[in-house]
């Protein structure tokens, strides 16, 4: 525990590198809040260092489950610091809320208790989407590149952080590289939003933060009506290539990249099944819309179709369109769909796509077996065969995912919320999605919530950025057993 406690001291006043970009906002921007940013790294560099010096004589290589308990605490505590400037800059946020905020950012939730985003000071704006940027690929898989350097190894908090079987392919012989390499594909295509943005006519600060949203598939906006606030179909389109690139796994992009060749997506089963998935929801809603008469012609509602229905599929949650007002149908589908949708060693939340291709083939097999009993079916995805061992895991996982919706769902229930509020509440933070509906609705924000369902909320989204798994072996006597 002191070792972990070492490392954790270590990555706070390491994080205190990230205040860097709300400063040099506030400096350019005039806005006046320099010095509450530079107040608030300060504390972390003494807290951190504080903590790190006081455990030095515990520092250790790290054993495998160090790793879970690392991952875990690192997102509990860095969610603590990122909350330190907004209680300096807006003293009248709460505790709770400023955490919830600050959560929302590294988990990629993007669900918010701010109200006035027009008029919000340009460096919180920054300091908001950097939250959302470094937590797109987690911030310990960023760790990895550092900490080595630190006596301490990678491998197990890389396992732990990185979501579904994709784990254990490594992109270049050192899992200090992969990271890099990961980044330098994150940062690459992070910079090529940005520049389109700007030449489809946001300003600097609103290419920028809608870019580091579009690319770790956030939700925070610099606007109160989000994406809709600009209407223009040029910044739509881009903001859903982006969405749609970062929903498919990094790893493909940096092989494509590599390799300079479309091969890596053509033989993704996962990419073709997010690319299927879209292109019929996106036409069917917009058929509806059509039909229903929510837009007065087809191309209207295509345009509303496709920008609402990628956002919140590939949980980003950023909306062009109140999709409340829309028939009841289109937007469940479109919150079932994020729970499904994004692949496997992308920035997105929910089940994944990988898991779910394996359950329907699993179910199909099964079904095959009773018929032929004798019959040997191994699964394959990709033209791989999916050992038997990853098929109990997944079917493990969803069971959690599906009873923590439950849990936390009755949990909301007891606080007095209502059953399509409390339901789709924490569907969306355990995907990491933003807005539900109800009292969460895309019209709304999560400010109205009381400060017990902001913490349950705060948990849902933990456990969902963490794939459960990370979370919950915290809580079983095996982990604790020496």
């Amino acid at each position: 525990m002191l070792a972990v406690a070492h490392v954790l001291g270590l990555m706070m006043a390491f994080f205190a590198v990230s205040f860097v970009l709300p400063i040099t906002a506030s400096l350019l921007s005039g806005d006046g809040l320099a010095i509450d940013f530079v107040i608030a790294a300060a504390i972390n560099v003494i807290v951190g260092l504080g903590v790190a010096l006081a455990t030095r004589r515990y520092q250790r290589e790290l054993k495998p489950r160090d790793g879970f308990l690392l991952v875990t605490l690192s997102w509990v505590l860095m969610s603590a610091s990122a909350a330190t400037p907004f209680l300096i800059a807006l003293p009248e946020l709460s505790f709770t809320d400023a955490y919830f905020e600050s959560m929302s950012g590294l988990t990629t939730t993007g669900a918010t208790v701010l109200s006035g985003l027009d008029t919000l000071a340009p460096s919180l704006h920054i300091w908001r989407h950097t939250l959302h940027w470094i937590g797109g690929l987690g911030i310990i898989v960023l760790a990895v590149a550092v900490l080595p350097l630190l006596g301490v190894g990678g491998m197990q908090l890389y396992r732990a952080e990185t979501p579904g079987p994709v784990k254990d392919e490594k992109l270049t012989p050192r899992i200090t590289e992969t990271a890099k390499a990961l980044w330098v594909t994150y940062t690459g295509i992070t910079i090529a939003g940005i520049a389109a943005l700007k030449w489809a006519g946001m300003s600097w600060l609103d290419a920028i933060c809608h870019a580091f949203t579009a690319v770790s598939i956030g939700g925070f906006s610099t606007r109160d009506a989000s994406i809709g606030a600009f209407d223009s179909v040029a910044i739509e389109l881009i903001m859903m290539a982006l969405m749609i690139v970062a929903a498919i796994n990094f790893a493909r992009h940096f092989l494509a990249i590599k390799r300079l060749s479309l091969q890596p997506y053509l033989r993704d089963a996962e990419a073709k099944a997010l690319l299927l998935a879209l292109a019929t929801s996106v036409l069917g809603i917009a058929i509806l819309l059509t039909v229903t008469g929510t837009y007065a012609d087809f191309w209207t509602s295509l345009r509303h179709s496709a920008f609402n229905v990628v956002s919140i599929a590939t949980t980003t949650g950023l909306v062009s369109q109140n999709y409340e007002l829309w028939p009841i149908f289109a937007p469940v589908w479109m919150i079932f769909l994020s729970c499904i949708l994004c692949n496997t060693g992308s920035t997105g939340g929910g089940i994944k796509m990988f898991r779910t291709l394996l359950l329907a083939r699993q179910a199909v097999r099964e079904m095959r077996q009773l018929v032929h009993p004798s019959a040997v079916a191994p699964i394959r995805i990709g033209g791989a065969i999916i050992q038997e061992r990853i098929i109990y895991s997944v079917l493990a996982f969803i069971f959690l995912y599906f009873m923590t919706v439950v849990v936390l769902t009755f949990a909301m229930l007891l606080t007095g919320l209502d059953l399509v509020s409390s339901f789709t509440a924490i569907v969306a933070s355990v995907n990491n999605m933003g807005p539900g509906l109800g009292a969460v609705g895309p019209a709304g924000s999560h400010q109205g919530l009381s400060d017990l369902q902001t913490w349950i909320c705060c948990a849902a989204m933990l456990l969902g950025r963490l794939e459960i798994f990370s979370v919950l072996v915290l809580f079983t006597a095996t982990f604790w057993r020496k």
